[in-house]
């Protein structure tokens, strides 16, 4: 499978949808694992706003990878973001997308101001 690297440092990215368990499987409720690490995954909502527009992602992060002090609207730092493509054929309907991953999301605060 594909992996492309994901320069996000033109861009703004902001939290729309806060931090939750990823479901693998809704009909039995089995919660999403890293298969290396064997670590809870969490999904996350952005915008992603950069060269004159936005868009809606959402971001599979390891549950040990989610800073503190994240909150709705804050402005957020993407470590190791990668993008996979990927595909699928359900009920005879071919599906496709891609899905991103990030090792860690962080609050992207300020530098503090000296003076």
């Amino acid at each position: 499978m594909r992996v492309i690297p994901v320069d996000t440092s033109g861009a703004t990215l902001l939290v729309t949808k806060l931090p939750e368990v990823k479901v693998r499987d809704r009909q039995t409720g089995e919660v999403a694992v890293d298969p290396v690490t064997n670590q809870r995954l969490m999904v996350l909502e952005l915008v992603f706003i950069a060269a004159g527009g936005s868009d809606m992602m959402k971001v599979t992060v390891p549950e040990q990878g989610i800073g503190d002090g994240l909150v709705m609207g804050a402005p957020v730092i993407l470590s190791g973001l990668v993008a996979r493509p990927w595909e699928s054929e359900f009920g005879g309907r071919a599906r496709h997308g891609i899905a991103y991953r990030a090792d860690a999301v962080m609050v992207d605060a300020p530098a503090p101001v000296r003076g």
